[in-house]
């Protein structure tokens, strides 16, 4: 193989691997710092969705054309449809738990808004 093309894949994967720590680094910390679950919620869907990806994009780099970087792929694919989906299940589990996000305003007749009355 050409050595430029290894350098200009080594450099890609490198960059795709510290792109997606930044973002596991700073989902990880909000998981920490954020007040709320709805706020925590969010951070989790960063490191799953995007750090994730791209650390599995530039493992797909150095891979190559072979049959690990099919597995990757396949991988990715995975990551790509569960996370949402679980975040979205996590957020539904937590609204129909009662929980209810922080410094949430409410109507004059202190109902909160967006919810259903019940008669």
């Amino acid at each position: 193989m050409d050595p430029w093309l290894e350098l200009v894949i080594d450099i890609a994967s490198g960059i795709s691997f510290a792109v997606g720590s930044i973002f596991l680094l700073i989902g990880a910390l909000g998981m920490i710092r954020l007040p709320d679950v709805w706020a925590r919620i969010h951070a989790a869907g960063i490191i799953d969705t995007i750090g994730a990806e791209l650390i599995v994009f530039g493992m797909i780099l150095q891979a190559g054309m072979t049959q690990a970087s099919l597995k990757l792929i396949l991988i990715g694919l995975f990551l790509f449809v569960t996370s949402p989906t679980a975040t979205h299940a996590v957020a539904n589990a937590a609204y129909t738990a009662g929980l209810r996000p922080m410094g949430l305003r409410k109507n004059q007749s202190s109902e909160v808004l967006g919810e259903e009355t019940r008669s």
